[in-house]
């Protein structure tokens, strides 16, 4: 039976004001697999972890295989009914759009979650006022020449900028972005947090930050897995729920993430983490 764990960070951030911390549960490539009858162990593990919100780096499906998305719909439905869920558009949700013999499978899926109250991010943003702090969710969908293997043009902040304008100056802006390569950019784009997946841990993970590979076929690649800190921003890498390009996971748990956001008078360090027990 395929397990999960549960890995906390949290992070010291100047804007956050009010005294009390915010908490979001990140979901990445999670590639139509279930956790329990229906996804209930993942339900109730994202439920009872005080998440103020859901926020969706991509994945969730598997592009050729209009099964997946029948295999997750109804557990993001039930999301909606008890939190806020902010999604943006993988490599794999786009592959399903584009594909004339998919595309339809794909538009259903969307449209059942919107319905829901699932809020799709197509290179754009929305604000939410949570514990007393403005924040602002941009949901950046990257042109699928971005995700060639191996070599793919690099978006400068230009790129970025055309793409879902430049992040606010008002409040805490949240960049949910799939392909975490282009970190660097992300960064010099100006978010104060950003959440990627795609890489799959690296498939052997060799330490918090560090993997073997990613579905890009790139050995050792940059931002693989883990957090990373640069001048008061953040970037969380998830290693996701599932798998897809290459079906291995070596030291490399399953894994739900938390981002756990304190206000500077708070204790905690930033970067920190906890990890709970696997969830079958």
């Amino acid at each position: 039976m395929k397990t999960f764990r549960t890995k906390t960070y949290q992070i010291k951030m100047k804007k956050l004001n009010g005294g009390q911390s915010v908490r979001f549960a990140v979901l990445a490539d999670l590639h139509g697999l279930v956790f329990g009858n229906e996804n209930q162990d993942l339900f109730r593990a994202i439920e009872t972890s005080g998440a103020d919100a859901v926020l969706v780096a991509g994945d969730m499906v598997v592009s050729a295989d209009t099964s997946t998305a029948k295999a997750v719909a109804g557990f993001f439905c039930r999301l909606a009914n008890v939190l806020p869920v902010f999604y943006v558009m993988g490599n794999h949700e786009n592959k399903m759009l584009l594909n004339p013999e998919t595309s339809e499978a794909y538009i259903n899926y969307e449209r059942v979650l919107t319905s829901a109250g699932v809020c799709f991010l197509h290179n754009e943003c929305i604000s939410m006022e949570i514990k007393g702090n403005t924040f602002t969710f941009y949901g950046l969908e990257l042109p699928m020449e971005y995700y060639r293997k191996p070599s793919s043009p690099y978006p400068d902040e230009a790129v970025l900028e055309k793409l879902v304008g430049k992040p606010s100056s008002y409040g805490i802006s949240v960049l949910l972005a799939h392909n975490p390569k282009y970190g660097d950019a992300y960064f010099q784009w100006g978010a104060d947090m950003i959440l990627s997946g795609h890489y799959h841990g690296g498939v052997l993970r060799l330490s918090e930050h560090h993997g073997l590979a990613c579905p890009q076929y790139l050995f050792l690649p940059p931002y693989c897995c883990g957090d990373f800190h640069r001048e008061g921003r953040h970037m969380l890498v998830s290693a996701g729920l599932g798998e897809h390009t290459v079906p291995l996971r070596i030291h490399n748990p399953r894994e739900l993430l938390l981002a756990e956001l304190l206000p500077a008078g708070i204790n905690g360090n930033t970067g920190e983490h906890t990890e709970d027990g696997d969830i079958s």
